[in-house]
């Protein structure tokens, strides 16, 4: 997991005493006293002490004093230290483990389906919006290209890419080409280029035209050419996501206004702000966590966003995860996110 580093970092006291009011913050949403906390934590110290850790841990940025209550409640600052150095994560139960199986079972491995299943089982465990991004290749490979020729001097081109995935191209070109034409363009790329990254063949291709410009005909030079522009256009499909119960985030007390609510429900319709937040996820090596303004869009920052890639053989990637408030259960969702990252890559990855 990511960690942010923190500068002025509290003594083992306070930071175990921040730790009783973060959790007892989350479990009730008020904010927490200095008898509360000196009940919870066990510590034989007396409420004036505790006060004075408190005002130490506020001084510190780790907690703040609503004005309406002399108790504290913790700031983006104490959640991170929380998620980061102080939580005990908890592996998820045997009944949610069972849940997710269920779920990733009898889709046939098809991504669509397995994406949409594990967004609404993501939300139904956790009980906040379950998000999951479709996987998209980090490398596009050609695997093979063929030429079907079509009325009005236009040319489609099939591409196969990373293995599995098919794209079209409609080409235009200056006359109408044959099939047999067409074949051997399609020969000529397939046997020189077949396992070249799409990125890489523009340029070869330019190259190896030009040495090869005295023994090819115009024809083959031509259609070569013009397929130049499919394999230019092409690459890994932009991924989409699935959000599941944004609902739950509605029975939420700090996101139950109106007009948060308004802009959050924006926000998952504008695809865009979320995928950027979760390919921030793609290259991690396990979960991340962001928390409010971490995020780095001020409509999320009074929620926290867990995320994990999945990955599959083929060099598909992906990213999971659950978007809810900052008081949110981190001991328990974590571990869910990323066990779930973990057997989504696993059936993705079973041979066909």
């Amino acid at each position: 997991m990511s960690k942010q580093a923190v500068s002025n970092v509290p003594n083992e006291r306070s930071q175990y005493l921040l730790k009783i009011l973060i959790q007892r913050f989350i479990r009730d949403g008020q904010p927490v006293g200095s008898r509360t906390l000196s009940r919870d934590s066990g510590l034989d110290l007396s409420p004036a002490t505790i006060r004075n850790v408190l005002a130490d841990l506020e001084d510190l940025g780790f907690v703040s004093a609503p004005h309406t209550s002399a108790g504290r409640v913790p700031t983006p600052r104490g959640y991170r230290m929380f998620v980061d150095t102080l939580v005990q994560y908890k592996q998820p139960k045997d009944g949610e483990i069972r849940r997710l199986q269920k779920r990733l079972a009898g889709n046939d491995q098809d991504p669509d389906n397995l994406v949409s299943s594990v967004s609404n089982a993501l939300s139904r465990i956790t009980s906040l919006a379950g998000v999951v991004t479709m996987p998209k290749g980090q490398h596009a490979t050609l695997r093979q290209i063929e030429f079907l020729p079509l009325s009005d001097n236009r040319v489609l081109a099939i591409l196969v890419i990373n293995n599995r995935e098919v794209q079209n191209r409609i080409l235009n070109t200056d006359r109408n080409y044959t099939s047999d034409e067409l074949q051997r363009a399609a020969n000529y790329i397939n046997e020189n280029y077949a396992g070249v990254e799409l990125k890489d063949i523009h340029l070869r291709l330019v190259s190896d035209l030009e040495k090869t410009r005295d023994s090819m005909n115009q024809a083959m030079l031509d259609i070569v050419s013009v397929a130049q522009s499919a394999m230019d256009g092409a690459g890994p499909q932009k991924s989409g996501f699935v959000v599941s119960g944004e609902t739950n985030l509605m029975g939420i007390a700090e996101l139950s206004d109106i007009d948060k609510l308004r802009r959050l429900f924006d926000a998952f319709s504008h695809k865009r702000l979320l995928i950027d937040l979760l390919d921030r996820s793609i290259s991690a090596n396990g979960v991340q966590v962001f928390i409010g303004e971490e995020s780095g869009y001020q409509i999320l920052d009074d929620c926290s966003v867990v995320s994990a890639p999945y990955r599959m053989d083929d060099g598909k990637i992906g990213v999971l995860g659950v978007i809810g408030p900052t008081r949110m259960a981190y001991d328990r969702v974590v571990p869910i996110v990323e066990v779930t990252a973990k057997m989504l890559g696993s059936v993705l990855n079973v041979p066909d």
